[in-house]
Protein backbone atom coordinates (compact mmCIF):
# COMPACT_ATOMS: atom_id res chain seq x y z
CA UNK A 1 0.00 0.00 0.00
CA UNK A 2 1.35 3.59 -1.12
CA UNK A 3 2.56 5.83 1.71
CA UNK A 4 0.22 8.54 3.42
CA UNK A 5 1.98 11.85 2.37
CA UNK A 6 1.09 15.63 3.69
CA UNK A 7 0.54 18.13 1.27
CA UNK A 8 4.79 19.31 1.38
CA UNK A 9 5.74 15.74 0.38
CA UNK A 10 6.71 14.57 3.77
CA UNK A 11 5.51 10.89 5.28
CA UNK A 12 2.21 11.31 7.20
CA UNK A 13 3.54 9.30 9.88
CA UNK A 14 1.31 11.08 12.70
CA UNK A 15 -1.71 11.15 10.55
CA UNK A 16 -4.99 11.61 12.95
CA UNK A 17 -2.35 12.42 15.92
CA UNK A 18 -2.84 15.60 18.07
CA UNK A 19 -0.18 16.90 18.98
CA UNK A 20 0.93 20.00 22.17
CA UNK A 21 4.16 21.46 22.23
CA UNK A 22 4.32 23.62 25.38
CA UNK A 23 6.55 26.81 24.30
CA UNK A 24 5.87 26.08 20.97
CA UNK A 25 5.94 29.59 19.69
CA UNK A 26 9.57 30.20 19.08
CA UNK A 27 13.43 28.12 18.57
CA UNK A 28 13.12 24.74 19.34
CA UNK A 29 8.68 24.93 20.00
CA UNK A 30 8.55 26.57 16.59
CA UNK A 31 10.60 24.36 13.85
CA UNK A 32 9.01 20.77 16.29
CA UNK A 33 5.25 22.18 15.53
CA UNK A 34 5.96 22.22 12.17
CA UNK A 35 8.18 19.16 11.91
CA UNK A 36 4.90 17.38 12.75
CA UNK A 37 2.16 19.42 10.80
CA UNK A 38 4.98 18.23 7.87
CA UNK A 39 4.19 14.80 9.29
CA UNK A 40 0.20 14.81 9.38
CA UNK A 41 -0.39 15.77 12.78
CA UNK A 42 -2.86 18.40 14.28
CA UNK A 43 -0.57 20.78 16.25
CA UNK A 44 -1.35 22.62 19.43
CA UNK A 45 0.85 25.72 19.56
CA UNK A 46 1.63 26.81 24.01
CA UNK A 47 2.74 30.22 24.31
CA UNK A 48 2.55 32.41 27.42
CA UNK A 49 2.81 35.95 26.51
CA UNK A 50 4.23 36.55 22.67
CA UNK A 51 0.68 35.55 20.92
CA UNK A 52 2.31 37.21 18.06
CA UNK A 53 4.70 34.37 17.71
CA UNK A 54 2.20 32.02 18.46
CA UNK A 55 0.18 33.02 15.61
CA UNK A 56 3.73 33.53 13.05
CA UNK A 57 4.13 29.41 14.36
CA UNK A 58 0.32 28.48 13.82
CA UNK A 59 0.64 29.85 10.03
CA UNK A 60 3.70 27.50 9.70
CA UNK A 61 1.54 24.87 10.69
CA UNK A 62 -1.17 25.58 8.29
CA UNK A 63 0.93 26.29 5.06
CA UNK A 64 2.45 22.84 5.63
CA UNK A 65 -1.01 21.65 5.40
CA UNK A 66 -2.36 20.91 8.59
CA UNK A 67 -4.76 21.74 11.24
CA UNK A 68 -3.84 23.50 14.09
CA UNK A 69 -4.42 26.12 17.20
CA UNK A 70 -2.74 28.30 19.21
CA UNK A 71 -3.62 27.92 23.35
CA UNK A 72 -2.21 30.33 26.00
CA UNK A 73 -0.90 29.18 29.07
CA UNK A 74 2.07 29.31 31.79
CA UNK A 75 2.76 25.80 32.07
CA UNK A 76 3.68 26.70 35.87
CA UNK A 77 -0.15 27.24 36.46
CA UNK A 78 -2.31 23.70 37.44
CA UNK A 79 -5.34 25.73 35.83
CA UNK A 80 -4.04 27.23 33.22
CA UNK A 81 -2.61 23.69 32.03
CA UNK A 82 -5.85 22.15 32.64
CA UNK A 83 -7.57 24.39 30.61
CA UNK A 84 -5.30 24.23 28.24
CA UNK A 85 -5.43 20.45 28.14
CA UNK A 86 -9.15 21.42 27.57
CA UNK A 87 -9.15 23.07 25.36
CA UNK A 88 -6.99 20.91 22.68
CA UNK A 89 -9.21 17.91 23.02
CA UNK A 90 -12.16 19.89 22.74
CA UNK A 91 -10.55 21.58 19.63
CA UNK A 92 -8.32 18.73 17.97
CA UNK A 93 -8.93 16.00 20.17
CA UNK A 94 -6.98 14.27 22.90
CA UNK A 95 -3.36 14.30 22.92
CA UNK A 96 -1.69 11.39 21.58
CA UNK A 97 1.84 13.59 21.16
CA UNK A 98 3.25 15.84 23.81
CA UNK A 99 6.42 17.80 23.72
CA UNK A 100 7.29 19.28 27.18
CA UNK A 101 9.71 22.36 25.70
CA UNK A 102 8.57 25.29 27.28
CA UNK A 103 11.30 26.20 29.73
CA UNK A 104 13.60 29.56 30.86
CA UNK A 105 17.08 30.03 31.33
CA UNK A 106 19.42 31.97 33.06
CA UNK A 107 23.51 32.56 33.51
CA UNK A 108 24.11 33.77 36.92
CA UNK A 109 26.51 32.67 39.44
CA UNK A 110 25.70 31.42 42.71
CA UNK A 111 26.28 34.58 44.77
CA UNK A 112 23.36 36.05 42.99
CA UNK A 113 20.65 33.32 42.80
CA UNK A 114 18.02 33.75 44.99
CA UNK A 115 15.68 31.62 46.70
CA UNK A 116 12.96 33.01 44.32
CA UNK A 117 15.22 32.39 41.22
CA UNK A 118 15.81 28.90 42.12
CA UNK A 119 11.88 28.68 42.88
CA UNK A 120 10.73 29.95 39.85
CA UNK A 121 13.24 28.08 37.40
CA UNK A 122 12.00 24.86 39.10
CA UNK A 123 8.20 26.02 38.81
CA UNK A 124 7.92 26.47 34.47
CA UNK A 125 10.92 24.05 34.01
CA UNK A 126 9.52 21.22 36.68
CA UNK A 127 6.86 21.92 37.68
CA UNK A 128 5.87 22.68 33.88
CA UNK A 129 7.07 19.18 32.77
CA UNK A 130 4.55 17.58 35.55
CA UNK A 131 1.64 19.34 35.28
CA UNK A 132 1.41 19.22 31.61
CA UNK A 133 2.35 15.22 31.44
CA UNK A 134 -0.40 14.64 33.89
CA UNK A 135 -3.14 16.63 31.89
CA UNK A 136 -2.88 13.58 29.40
CA UNK A 137 -1.00 10.92 30.46
CA UNK A 138 -4.33 9.60 32.32
CA UNK A 139 -6.34 9.60 28.79
CA UNK A 140 -3.03 7.94 27.12
CA UNK A 141 -3.01 5.30 29.24
CA UNK A 142 -6.86 4.61 28.99
CA UNK A 143 -6.74 4.54 24.75
CA UNK A 144 -3.42 2.77 25.03
CA UNK A 145 -1.31 5.11 23.45
CA UNK A 146 1.02 7.87 24.22
CA UNK A 147 4.36 9.64 23.01
CA UNK A 148 5.99 12.86 25.19
CA UNK A 149 9.43 14.03 24.61
CA UNK A 150 10.53 15.81 27.22
CA UNK A 151 12.97 18.91 26.86
CA UNK A 152 16.06 18.87 29.15
CA UNK A 153 19.70 20.27 28.27
CA UNK A 154 23.14 19.43 28.09
CA UNK A 155 23.10 21.69 31.17
CA UNK A 156 21.51 18.64 33.24
CA UNK A 157 24.37 16.17 32.14
CA UNK A 158 27.50 18.16 32.48
CA UNK A 159 28.48 20.87 35.13
CA UNK A 160 27.68 24.47 34.77
CA UNK A 161 28.96 26.16 37.93
CA UNK A 162 26.60 29.73 36.75
CA UNK A 163 23.71 27.75 36.48
CA UNK A 164 22.96 25.86 39.18
CA UNK A 165 19.31 26.61 39.75
CA UNK A 166 19.47 26.01 35.90
CA UNK A 167 21.17 22.69 35.47
CA UNK A 168 19.88 21.13 38.61
CA UNK A 169 15.95 21.62 36.92
CA UNK A 170 17.05 19.76 34.09
CA UNK A 171 18.69 17.27 35.63
CA UNK A 172 15.21 16.36 37.37
CA UNK A 173 13.65 16.26 34.27
CA UNK A 174 15.53 13.38 32.87
CA UNK A 175 15.22 11.67 35.99
CA UNK A 176 11.12 12.58 35.90
CA UNK A 177 11.55 10.96 32.34
CA UNK A 178 13.26 7.77 33.43
CA UNK A 179 10.58 7.38 35.71
CA UNK A 180 7.83 8.03 34.10
CA UNK A 181 8.92 6.01 31.78
CA UNK A 182 9.24 2.95 33.70
CA UNK A 183 5.40 3.94 35.27
CA UNK A 184 3.89 4.26 31.33
CA UNK A 185 5.18 1.15 29.72
CA UNK A 186 2.39 -1.45 30.43
CA UNK A 187 0.15 0.97 28.49
CA UNK A 188 2.20 1.54 25.47
CA UNK A 189 2.77 4.88 26.71
CA UNK A 190 6.32 5.93 25.49
CA UNK A 191 8.33 8.97 27.89
CA UNK A 192 11.67 9.96 26.55
CA UNK A 193 14.07 12.83 26.52
CA UNK A 194 16.26 15.05 24.30
CA UNK A 195 19.21 17.15 25.90
CA UNK A 196 20.45 20.17 23.26
CA UNK A 197 23.62 21.62 22.93
CA UNK A 198 23.93 25.13 22.62
CA UNK A 199 20.79 25.77 20.09
CA UNK A 200 20.38 28.79 17.58
CA UNK A 201 17.55 30.48 19.20
CA UNK A 202 16.38 33.81 20.91
CA UNK A 203 17.02 32.38 24.16
CA UNK A 204 20.84 31.83 22.91
CA UNK A 205 20.86 34.66 21.13
CA UNK A 206 20.04 37.01 24.31
CA UNK A 207 23.13 35.47 26.56
CA UNK A 208 26.40 36.99 27.08
CA UNK A 209 28.42 36.94 23.29
CA UNK A 210 31.52 36.20 25.11
CA UNK A 211 29.75 33.32 26.72
CA UNK A 212 28.41 32.08 23.32
CA UNK A 213 31.97 32.22 21.06
CA UNK A 214 33.33 30.41 24.31
CA UNK A 215 30.65 27.43 23.83
CA UNK A 216 30.79 27.14 20.23
CA UNK A 217 34.48 26.94 20.55
CA UNK A 218 34.26 24.08 23.07
CA UNK A 219 32.14 22.38 20.95
CA UNK A 220 33.74 19.55 18.62
CA UNK A 221 31.32 20.20 15.90
CA UNK A 222 32.57 24.01 15.75
CA UNK A 223 28.90 25.82 15.73
CA UNK A 224 25.40 25.83 17.43
CA UNK A 225 22.55 23.82 16.46
CA UNK A 226 19.88 24.41 14.02
CA UNK A 227 16.27 24.17 15.95
CA UNK A 228 15.51 22.03 13.22
CA UNK A 229 18.14 19.77 14.23
CA UNK A 230 16.64 18.93 17.59
CA UNK A 231 12.87 18.70 15.93
CA UNK A 232 14.53 15.67 13.95
CA UNK A 233 15.48 14.37 17.24
CA UNK A 234 12.82 14.95 18.82
CA UNK A 235 10.57 13.10 15.88
CA UNK A 236 12.76 9.96 15.67
CA UNK A 237 11.64 9.90 19.86
CA UNK A 238 7.61 10.51 19.03
CA UNK A 239 7.68 8.37 16.04
CA UNK A 240 7.78 4.13 15.87
CA UNK A 241 11.29 4.63 14.42
CA UNK A 242 11.73 4.13 17.65
CA UNK A 243 9.05 1.94 19.21
CA UNK A 244 11.63 -0.08 21.57
CA UNK A 245 12.89 2.94 23.14
CA UNK A 246 11.37 4.92 26.21
CA UNK A 247 13.44 6.09 29.17
CA UNK A 248 16.08 7.35 27.40
CA UNK A 249 17.92 10.34 27.11
CA UNK A 250 19.26 11.33 23.39
CA UNK A 251 22.47 14.10 23.83
CA UNK A 252 22.33 16.21 20.98
CA UNK A 253 25.74 18.35 21.63
CA UNK A 254 27.95 18.59 18.69
CA UNK A 255 30.12 16.25 20.60
CA UNK A 256 30.55 18.67 23.72
CA UNK A 257 29.69 15.56 26.07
Amino acid sequence: MAELSTQSGQSAEFAGRTALVTGGSRGIGRSTCVMLAEHGARVAVNYTTNEDAAKTTLGMVEEAGSEGMIVQADVSSEGDVDRMAAEVRSRLGPVDLLVNNAGIAKNQPHTEVAYKDWKRMFEVNVDGVFLATWAVKDAMIERGFGRIVNVASLAGIILKKDMVHYATTKAAVISFTRHCAEAFAPHNVRVNCVAPGLTDTDLAGSGNPGMIDRLIASTPMGRMALPGEMASVIRFLLSEDSSFVTGQTVVACGGRS
